[in-house]
């Protein structure tokens, strides 16, 4: 029989993966090298007396999160703008097409994770 499974997000990298039912604690991370880089994060958090809510980030990480983000931004407004002047089903799928090329870059390996 097989166990009932629940998803969860990593709590290092935010990707969604299974976790099985069973004994000891659920997984926290998606993988070993996402358990690892919240080590040590943890471990720099302390060093340099940073609460649980703080964090530092590199100037180029949060330039580039904040281009991505315009870029979905941007794609949202002209979505919203095909979408009302949409006369075919195709004019709706180049809609969405294009919603989403703009919003897989923020799903993939982010440069903070």
């Amino acid at each position: 029989m097989t166990k009932p499974r629940d998803t969860r997000r990593c709590r290092w990298c935010g990707r969604a993966f299974e976790v099985f039912a069973g004994p000891g604690r659920p997984r926290a991370y998606c993988k070993a090298s996402c358990r690892q880089a919240d080590y040590v994060a943890r471990q720099r958090r302390d060093e340099v007396g940073l609460s649980e809510s703080e964090l530092i980030v590199a100037r180029r990480d949060l330039d580039e999160l904040r281009d991505k983000l315009y870029a979905l931004e941007a794609a949202v407004e002209d979505v919203d703008r095909d979408l009302a002047e949409a006369e075919s089903e195709q004019d709706l799928r180049d809609a969405l097409q294009w919603l989403l090329d703009a919003a897989r870059p923020l799903m993939g390996e982010s440069s903070l994770t």
